[in-house]
């Protein structure tokens, strides 16, 4: 279950850093998240953190086994 908690912020931090600093200067202006509104940005934003939650899994599992 720590396991867990550690992959899914990591995923969360990281996936928001990688959003934030590296996509959205390029983004267009729909494409930005907006405070407090559901929309394209955040949308993106949760499948940048989908996508490095499940290659962490990926990783931590190669490492167990």
């Amino acid at each position: 279950m720590v396991r867990r908690l550690i992959r899914a912020l990591t995923a969360v931090l990281l996936g928001n850093a990688i959003y934030f600093l590296v996509l959205t200067p390029r983004l267009p202006d729909a494409w930005q998240h907006r405070p407090f509104a559901i929309d394209r940005g955040l949308t993106l934003d949760f499948l940048v953190c989908l996508l490095l939650y499940a290659v962490l899994g990926l990783i931590f599992r190669r490492r167990a086994a």
